[in-house]
């Protein structure tokens, strides 16, 4: 039930809100409340619980990379939230970009193609980080 709560609130934190601040509002606190529960079944019920949006139609992969990072930490997961962009948009007038969830080196939500640059990563102490790799490769 939080979990499809979550899913419709997220379009209304995201609106008009930058990615930090978005990340900011949907942080858990340290409770672990869904302690026990399994990664892949959270991993699971994200997809399922925004698999027909109103909102954030163009955007799946960040309403699912958000409510994901925001339950698996509530399970006392430690999960990274990665963002990239496709090389070949970084020259064209709309921008392709995708976030996806790693999980003890391992994507399991929203896997990344091969032509993904690696920009940014929400580490597993929930801070925002450059990779060095996506300097060079852009």
């Amino acid at each position: 039930m939080a979990l499809w709560l979550w899913a419709r609130l997220v379009p209304f934190f995201a609106w008009r809100s930058d990615l930090v601040v978005l990340l900011k509002r949907v942080s858990p606190r340290s409770a672990t409340p869904y302690q026990g529960l399994s990664a892949d079944l959270i991993a699971y019920r994200t997809r399922r619980s925004v698999r027909r949006p109103h909102f954030m139609k163009d955007r799946p992969c960040l309403r699912e990379g958000v409510l994901a990072d925001r339950f698996l930490r509530l399970a006392g997961y430690h999960p990274e939230l990665h963002f990239g962009v496709e090389k070949q948009s970084i020259e064209q007038d709309k921008l392709a970009a995708h976030c996806w969830v790693v999980l003890d080196d391992v994507v399991i939500l929203n896997r990344p193609t091969t032509a993904m640059v690696e920009v940014l990563v929400r580490d597993k102490h929930m801070c925002l980080k450059r990779p060095a790799i996506a300097e060079t490769s852009i």
